[in-house]
């Protein structure tokens, strides 16, 4: 970090307890997850580190020189053991006799898997002639902001030497690879006593023949810059100082509802985007700034960073001095399709012969004064990363340009990192997106049986979920579950009851906010009550129709707003019952709702249509195992009802159905996500009965 608050130090976490025993790869994998603890060392999935030991040859038997290097796409902070690459280093030093200039360097990567060591399967990055070619047994590679901003300066050079005297050097831009190893071999040949350098607009290298020796190097040459960043900024405004003055906590997370929904229908033209939102003090400071839109527009430096984010942001008009979100709603259009053909034309300015194709040319980064940042991605932790990167950039910007000036990579050589071959075939590489990708689920119910099934079931399939119930316990539950299988990026909660008009519509600005919109509804909140009709009180009939009828007339009239905003589609399924279709005795109130849901149903297909937006409907019956409503009261009138224990139940209803099966909640969970997927796009306004057969229950 570059700012002139004060933070806690870098802390060196080496456990020499811990460590005892380790064998030098072991060694390199601890000090790796070290380093990535700390995101003021490097970023997530930036910077790499190596080792370089004596192994027998699997072969031969005989000991050779082995480096183990981070492979490519790994992130030091949870890097495992299979993460790294291993390559002969007699192999990798025969390289340099087989290069032809740097016209030719990209070639040479196609030569490292032929200097593989024992079969190791993990590609090695496009950084390993880097520490290949640096003659020591420890390189730690890291992209801290504090070297960075020193990195991005104009006079980077001089700052380097100020800094650091002879200790650290400094090397001038270069795309990395083979070029830029040999580059930094001959550093060090001529600077034996040096122990790294800094790369311009790039990062840090350190080195060191001892790990534990070179991991406290790695912290103490950080540390350095930020106390020397701490000095020289204290004092100081950053940016120019403020322009802007931020909306209120309540009032940033309302305008970001609104606006995340449009921007989110915008620029998922190619695929599904996802949407995260940042207001911290670092962001907001930013974006209030009188040198923001400057800044902004230069560009990021480092390659880590516009690989995340791309070049350069997208400023959105707002004024928090006089907040009209419907003017920047209605200006948001023209600013994007500006953005599109501004990043169309810079690809026309640098492509070369050969370049992969042009990629979504949406931005990934919206600043909004006085609110904050909003990402967009492929899926939502790439967003949130997307995010961090960002506030690295941020950070970088607040320290060159608070000691002199800050410069972002030139245009070309920006596109040369953000197209090049290298990187397409990266990309080519990443596996399939998953059939819901970067969709975003609502989930009433989402406690119980049937709603958690459902909700497994979409993040299976790559969707976000934010599960809706009113039962606070059961939903913390559900999410700890969740979120530990599947990630707590993918999962939110909210605690709402569906009869409620404000917090369902907070509920969806919630949901806007977390995950940029919705595209899928699955409204599944339920309660069951049973008795004759004589002896069902006003209180009971109501209960019902507020809940199954009201409710999911509430919950479908928000996400029907918020899907017209995206104006990019959706599906709204709703969880209705056998019972909607076939009456049964003692149950006139939770029927007749039931039925009320089906009709709804239908209604709001006709209304959706047009947009887009498909609704339909799954029919469960007699889904005991999980299901709240199957408890207490409802199971005992059931049990009643029909003459049987409870423990008789759940066979009653196996050997009344047709096929004599039981229905569980992932069958239902299975119909739910057959109709929120492409694989039912062209069905609306239809039932599914989940029920294992009933006849009265046909649909016709």
């Amino acid at each position: 970090m570059t700012d002139a608050t004060a933070q806690p130090r870098l802390e060196n976490k080496w456990d020499d307890a811990s460590a005892k025993g380790m064998t030098q790869p072991e060694l390199l994998l601890y000090r790796s997850n070290l380093l990535g603890s700390d995101k003021r060392i490097t970023n997530y999935g930036g910077g790499n580190t190596s080792c370089k030991v004596m192994q027998a040859d699997p072969l031969t038997g005989q000991q050779v020189e082995v480096l183990w290097v981070k492979g490519s796409g790994g992130d030091v902070g949870s890097i495992k053991m299979g993460g790294f690459a291993t390559l002969y280093m007699d192999k990798l030093r025969s390289l340099k006799g087989l290069y032809r200039g740097v016209e030719y360097e990209d070639e040479m990567v196609a030569y490292l898997p032929h200097a593989t060591f024992n079969l190791n399967s993990r590609a090695a990055s496009i950084d390993t002639p880097l520490h290949a070619y640096v003659p020591r047994n420890h390189v730690d590679h890291m992209h801290p902001d504090a070297i960075i901003a020193i990195a991005a300066s104009v006079n980077s050079k001089a700052l380097t030497q100020e800094i650091f005297g002879d200790e650290i050097g400094w090397l001038p831009w270069k795309k990395p690879g083979f070029e830029l190893g040999l580059w930094l071999s001959d550093f060090c040949d001529k600077n034996p006593a040096a122990k790294g350098v800094v790369l311009e607009s790039h990062g840090l290298f350190t080195w060191d023949d001892d790990a534990k020796a070179c991991y406290a190097l790695t912290l103490e040459i950080i540390q350095k810059a930020m106390d020397w960043f701490g000095e020289k900024l204290a004092g100081k405004n950053a940016f120019g100082g403020a322009k802007h003055t931020s909306l209120p906590k309540l009032d940033r997370q309302a305008t970001a509802a609104r606006l995340m929904p449009a921007i989110r229908g915008m620029v998922s033209g190619q695929q599904h985007m996802v949407g995260h939102f940042d207001d911290s003090d670092a962001v907001l400071e930013f974006v209030n700034a009188q040198d923001m839109d400057r800044l902004a527009a230069l560009g990021t430096s480092c390659p880590d960073h516009f690989l995340r984010t791309k070049i350069r942001p997208l400023v959105v008009s707002f004024d928090p001095a006089q907040p009209d979100v419907g003017a920047t709603l209605k200006g948001l259009p023209d600013a994007v399709a500006a953005y599109r053909n501004d990043y169309k034309a810079y690809y026309d300015r640098c492509k070369r012969p050969g370049s992969p194709a042009l990629r979504d040319p949406n931005a990934v980064v919206y600043l909004v004064p006085g609110v904050g940042m909003i990402t967009f991605a492929k899926d939502k932790s790439t967003a949130r990363i997307s995010g961090e990167f960002y506030v690295n950039a941020i950070n970088v910007m607040r320290g060159a340009d608070g000691v002199g000036t800050y410069q972002g990579l030139p245009e070309q050589e920006a596109f040369d990192i953000e197209y090049w071959l290298l990187e397409e075939a990266k990309l080519q590489r990443m596996p399939q997106p998953k059939a819901l990708a970067g969709r975003v689920a609502l989930v009433t119910g989402g406690a119980g049986g049937i709603g958690s099934a459902t909700a497994a079931r979409y993040l299976r399939e790559g969707a976000c979920v934010m599960l809706a119930d009113i039962d606070e316990a059961a939903l913390a539950d559900t999410v700890k579950g969740l979120s530990s299988e599947f990630s707590a990026d993918v999962v939110r909660s909210v605690v709402m009851n569906v009869t409620d008009e404000n917090a369902v519509s907070q509920a969806y600005a919630d949901m806007a906010v977390a995950f940029g919109g919705i595209d899928i509804l699955v409204s599944n909140a339920g309660i069951a009550s049973s008795a004759p009709v004589e002896e069902t009180s006003l209180a009971m009939w109501n209960e019902n129709m507020a809940i199954l009828s009201t409710g999911y007339f509430l919950v479908s009239r928000e996400a029907f707003k918020v899907m017209r905003a995206q104006d990019i589609g959706g599906a709204v399924v709703f969880v209705a019952s056998k019972n909607g279709l076939a009456a049964s005795p003692n149950a006139a109130a939770y029927c007749t709702a039931k039925a009320s849901e089906i009709h709804l149903a239908r209604c709001l297909a006709l209304e959706g249509a047009e947009a887009g937006i498909r609704v339909n409907v799954v029919n469960p019956d007699a889904v005991l195992r999980g299901s709240k409503i199957w408890s207490g009261d409802w199971l005992d009138q059931r049990a009643s009802t029909y003459g049987r224990d409870k423990d008789g139940l759940e066979e009653m209803y196996r050997q009344r159905s047709m096929l004599k099966r039981s229905v569980l909640p992932e069958d239902i969970a299975e119909a739910a996500y057959f109709l929120a997927s492409d694989l039912s796009s062209k069905s609306t306004g239809n039932i599914i009965n989940v029920d294992a057969g009933n006849v009265q229950a046909f649909t016709r």
